[in-house]
């Protein structure tokens, strides 16, 4: 089988901007675009395919991440996450072939929307610390979740955040659990058949970017604000949300 190169100009379009966004994310300011690049990929290709072009590229920053925090994680917490996790994992595995294009995007645009929703929408302070069979549940929509969009962060902070860790410990705690599911998802992506050898060639030609993006992350962090990044990308990931979710409904209603 030839390696060819998805040869839409549309799509490298929405594919570099997103795979730059999330490598500038994680050089500059802590992550949390995992869930931006499937969505608007998306937008040109079928979310199947931006989901398998995407994971070898979170893999090779995963493992730029495991480099600097490795050994830095709360082990307490990882015992409740990973291994609910993994079962989102599975989870995802077991009803991915069986949902519609149209489902999907229909579930990109919910997520995409509700990422945005969640980080900026106010929310009353959690005084009590979620309850370790909460963990189980939220880890394991996380893992869900990414295995579809790469977008398992905003459900795995509902549990995180209000445990108060140390920043290092936070940071390594959410690297390590992601750079483990998205290692899980690597067989049955296999198996499911998604890394053909154009998405695998396409994986390969978008490394570059996220790399890139990585030294420009750490190059802006210094020269703008978290909070300006942050509203630039949320603006373009409700809008992206959005389409997905009208093209989604538009397919499930013909």
């Amino acid at each position: 089988m030839s390696a060819t190169l998805i040869d839409n100009p549309w799509f490298y379009a929405a594919a570099i901007p997103a795979v730059l966004l999330n490598g500038v994310s994680k050089g500059g300011f802590g992550g949390g675009m995992g869930g931006f690049s499937v969505p608007l990929m998306a937008l040109t290709i079928a979310p199947t395919q931006a989901a398998a072009i995407m994971l070898p590229i979170l893999m090779v920053m995963d493992a730029l991440g495991l480099y600097a925090y490795w050994g830095k994680w709360d082990k307490r917490v990882m015992r409740v996450i990973l291994p609910a996790g993994l079962v989102g994992v599975v989870l995802g595995w077991l009803t991915f072939k069986f949902l519609a294009d149209y489902w999907l995007r229909i579930l990109l645009g919910v997520i995409s929307i509700g990422f945005v929703l969640y980080n900026v929408l106010p929310r009353a302070p959690q005084l009590a610390r979620p309850s370790d069979a909460k963990g189980r549940f939220w880890a394991a929509l996380s893992g869900l979740t990414s295995f579809i969009a790469h977008a398992g962060g905003p459900p795995l902070n509902v549990y995180v955040l209000p445990q108060r860790l140390e920043t290092a410990a936070f940071a390594a705690t959410l690297l390590v659990f992601f750079a483990f599911i998205n290692a899980a998802k690597v067989l049955p992506y296999l198996l499911l058949g998604l890394f053909d050898a154009t998405n695998v060639a396409t994986s390969a030609a978008l490394a570059p970017a996220g790399a890139l993006g990585i030294w420009l992350g750490i190059w802006l962090r210094k020269r703008i604000s978290r909070t300006v990044f942050f509203r630039i990308v949320y603006v373009a990931m409700f809008a992206t949300g959005c389409k997905l979710l009208y093209d989604g409904l538009r397919g499930a209603l013909a």
